[in-house]
């Protein structure tokens, strides 16, 4: 069985915690595993913008003893000019692995289903499981143990970040509430399988409509841009609806005072986050940033030792 990274409840709680583990060994000596030796090549696609997601992949897949086939999927027209099944058969004779940053879910679903290789979210519009693993493995740091841990997230909580925020806190046995006006309330289906994790696991998940709220007592408060990758045109109208869900220090103040912060970048100061916060002393996005690195390298060598494996995530 061809295991693959499509959402963050593909990793049960014994695979997620392993992959931290994995990822801090990994920082710790950047070149103590080569999986990909050969090279093995990895394709990298993107058909969103990207910074950190492409350089840490390309230097982790390098760190690996691999090479990143890095393809611009715009220029390769997936699911226009040929269609996702085809371009998948094709990458699966050419790839040990497909890392993929695109729009509907359904598209990597289709990848997965065709390549006969590992395919890995790189971001989709209802998930971005890659940057949940580097955030927990910036909060163990931080923090130590995750479960039992209290993960806030403000914002727009229908985006991705939110749902990946719920699925992967709760299968790390942390409390996550998000919080966001109520016409950005988080998909339905997503917050009930986060429950259902939790209810395993000793976390729980909820929508917490009243920023203040969400945040008192929390361990962990992350947020993100108002304005996702393709909601562009909806940024003046989302100004107002998200003002109070901005995390400056008066709504900090009402968190744990070891509380961390967290940002997956760009951050947009002024907006979804105060300068004095995002540059101040609780902050811990710079790390965060340098952890997608880590994660990632931890859980391609995960999915290569593992293919053979039937899993404990949801499929």
């Amino acid at each position: 069985m061809t295991r693959h990274f499509l959402r963050d409840d593909d990793l049960g709680p014994a695979e997620q915690a392993e992959v931290l583990a994995l990822a801090a060994k990994l920082k710790a000596d950047r070149h103590a595993v080569q999986p990909l030796a050969g090279p093995q090549t990895v394709a990298v696609i993107f058909d969103k913008p990207t910074l950190r997601t492409q350089l840490s992949f390309a230097a982790g897949i390098s760190e690996l003893g691999g090479y990143p086939m890095v393809v611009d999927g715009n220029l390769a027209g997936i699911g226009t000019r040929e269609s996702v099944a085809d371009v998948a058969r094709v990458l699966g004779r050419q790839a040990s692995m497909v890392v993929w940053r695109t729009f509907e879910q359904s598209r990597l679903e289709e990848m997965a289903a065709y390549a006969g290789v590992p395919v890995v979210n790189a971001l989709t519009d209802e998930f971005h499981p890659c940057q949940l693993l580097a955030d927990l493995l910036t909060v163990t740091e931080r923090l130590g143990d995750l479960a039992g841990r209290t993960l806030t997230f403000l914002g727009d909580t229908a985006s991705n970040m939110a749902h990946s925020m719920l699925l992967a806190g709760a299968t790390a046995g942390m409390h996550v509430r998000v919080s966001g006006p109520e016409q950005f309330g988080p998909d339905d289906e997503v917050l009930a399988q986060a429950a259902r994790i939790a209810a395993t696991t000793g976390g729980s998940a909820a929508y917490v409509v009243e920023a203040g709220a969400a945040v008192e007592g929390a361990d962990v408060v992350a947020t993100d841009t108002w304005v996702s990758m393709g909601k562009e045109s909806e940024a003046g109208q989302r100004l107002a609806p998200f003002a109070p869900y901005s995390l400056d220090a008066a709504l900090l103040a009402g968190a744990a005072d070891h509380a961390v912060v967290l940002h997956c970048l760009p951050a947009y100061r002024g907006k979804e986050i105060a300068a004095d916060v995002l540059d101040g002393p609780r902050s811990a996005v710079w790390d965060e940033a340098e952890n997608r690195l880590h994660a990632q390298k931890a859980l391609i060598t995960w999915l290569l030792a593992h293919q053979d494996d039937t899993g404990e995530g949801r499929r």
